[in-house]
């Protein structure tokens, strides 16, 4: 499994289509502003200044909303997730 470095969180995208009172399904891509996903991996945390380690505000298994231009796309066991920092995250769903 990946590993995510630092203050990186490995996600996997989960994928929304929204359908019109027609019926007809409209591209996720032309309208989307935000992204939810779920939480695959994430690291130990960032360093402060003074080497203190704060850890990560998600944990595995959480879904989460990300901007939707933010992360490296990354295919791994077949599968593809998305390496984001923390940073990125904007909720987390409950």
């Amino acid at each position: 499994m990946l590993k995510p470095l630092g203050d990186r969180v490995v996600v996997k995208v989960i994928e929304e289509k929204e359908k019109t009172v027609g019926g007809f399904v409209i591209a996720g891509a032309s309208q989307e502003k935000t992204k939810t996903a779920e939480v695959v991996a994430v690291g130990d945390g960032v360093r402060t200044l003074n080497g203190e380690l704060v850890a990560p505000s998600v944990q595995v298994g959480q879904t989460i909303l990300m901007d939707s231009f933010s992360g490296t796309d990354v295919k791994y066991d077949e599968q593809d997730y998305m390496i984001i920092r923390e940073s990125d995250i904007l909720a987390i769903v409950e």
